[in-house]
């Protein structure tokens, strides 16, 4: 499980993080550098002694039987050469009064002879006829060079850290100050200024993309406040006729009672209220489309049951002619509730710009489930066949308006397609009209 950061590392600004970030791991790897390079340096220095000193006792014991003439060495040196028996049999003049007994080991010892102060690397091995050589060398040279490279170390670790944790401040600073400028524009941006966009440097860094994400983003937020404004600019358009409506016939009813009937005011209530109710509906629909909330049940839905009900409504309810010997079995999964909608929307439209005939077909095509619904209307121009998918789009703003059509049916219809992953096309039909066509994946 990850830990989490603490809450005052939180409240830092990006600048001290980024510094204190990068000031540690350069700190903390230059000391574990100036370590490895410290040991390295020091066993190289003792490799080179111990090396001195395995000579020392190979030219010893190559001339042992000339001691004790041999006395003579450098100052920083020594040596004893020891019977069997333990008696010196010969040393140098720098060498300690007493006998030096100490363990043979590759690497020496460290010790500090009687009588001086400096500490010497000592090293012992038998010879052919059964002497003990010691010898030893001075490694105070050692540890002046080691303690000056320490002291060295030792300052540059944090003299270059600090280096680094000045250097990280500004170059970070720098370069958030196109962050500092864009966060500015953005906090100026309010609902009545949203055309406003933030300036891109210009390139392929970070930044650049950070602008253009900014722009994008502003530019969908725009569209959306448009789109919000154009819908309830329409909605409130719309609602106003039915309401206008009813209010016209409650004067009529309280003024001039007599110049209207109980039976025509209910036929008037329930008419407008009707266009009210699915006027109402549809805004909801589209709202929750909006928001990305059209919930699918995810049941097996049969289309041809849908589109019998529909027949069956239509041949009861109009005077047109009613075309299904094309529909086929086809099964999807999707929402009943808004299939129906969907169904109903396509059969209405097509009955409302009908002259006498409607024809409907569906089959299953290559795993889809291609439902097209067309009449023998006026048609729709090829240039206006994707605008009428737009909310509240008409082309002939009577006709709709007499056939009680809001606009929003074609919208609806989209919006449910696309929530069950499928498209929708409108082309000229053989009957001479509008063929409107829906492609939905068919189930299994």
């Amino acid at each position: 499980m990850a830990r989490r950061l603490p809450a005052w590392w939180g409240q830092r600004s990006l600048r001290a993080r980024f510094t204190v970030a990068a000031s540690l791991i350069v700190g903390l790897s230059l000391t574990v550098c100036a370590l490895v390079f410290f040991a390295l340096l020091r066993g190289a220095l003792f490799a080179e002694v111990q090396a001195s000193l395995d000579g020392d006792g190979d030219d010893l014991e190559a001339r042992v039987t000339s001691l004790p003439a041999i006395t003579e060495v450098d100052d920083d040196r020594f040596f004893q050469v020891i019977s069997p028996s333990g008696a010196v049999l010969a040393a140098s003049d720098s060498a300690p009064d007493g006998v030096l007994r100490i363990p043979e080991t590759e690497d020496g010892v460290v010790l500090q002879l009687p009588d001086d102060d400096d500490d010497y690397l000592v090293m012992s091995e038998q010879a052919d006829g059964g002497q003990l050589i010691v010898v030893g060398r001075t490694i105070e040279d050692i540890k002046d060079t080691l303690s000056a490279v320490a002291t060295t170390l030792a300052g540059m670790v944090p003299l270059l850290t600090v280096l680094v944790a000045g250097s990280t401040w500004l170059v970070v600073g720098r370069s958030l100050i196109p962050v500092d400028r864009m966060r500015r524009e953005v906090d100026e941006v309010t609902a009545r200024n949203l055309h406003r966009r933030v300036i891109d440097p210009g390139g392929s860094d970070e930044l650049s993309q950070l602008a253009r994400t900014m722009n994008n983003m502003l530019d969908r937020l725009e569209s959306s406040q448009q789109s919000q404004r154009r819908f309830i600019s329409d909605a409130s358009h719309e609602l106003k006729s039915p309401l206008a409506s009813l209010h016209q016939y409650a004067e009529v009813a309280r003024t001039h009672p007599d110049r209207i009937s109980a039976a025509d005011l209910a036929g008037a209530i329930e008419d407008e209220g009707g266009r009210l109710e699915r006027l109402v509906a549809g805004m909801l629909v589209l709202a929750r489309a909006d928001e990305q909330s059209l919930g699918l049940a995810g049941v097996e839905v049969d289309l041809d049951d849908l589109l019998l009900d529909e027949v069956r409504r239509l041949r009861q309810s109009t005077h047109l002619t009613i075309n299904a010997s094309d529909l086929g079995a086809a099964r999807v999964v999707g929402d009943p509730i808004l299939l129906t909608q969907l169904v109903r929307n396509l059969v209405d439209n097509a009955a409302q710009h009908a002259s006498t005939r409607v024809a409907l077909r569906l089959a299953v095509v290559g795993g889809k489930a291609v439902l097209a619904v067309e009449d023998d209307g006026p048609g729709i121009p090829e240039a206006d066949r994707e605008r009428v998918f737009d909310r509240f789009a008409r082309l002939d703003e009577a006709r709709a308006r007499n056939s009680g059509g809001s606009g929003l049916g074609l919208a609806i219809v989209r919006e449910i397609v696309g929530a069950h992953c499928g498209t929708v096309l409108i082309t000229g039909s053989e009957l001479g009209g509008t063929r409107i066509e829906v492609s939905l994946p068919a189930a299994g």
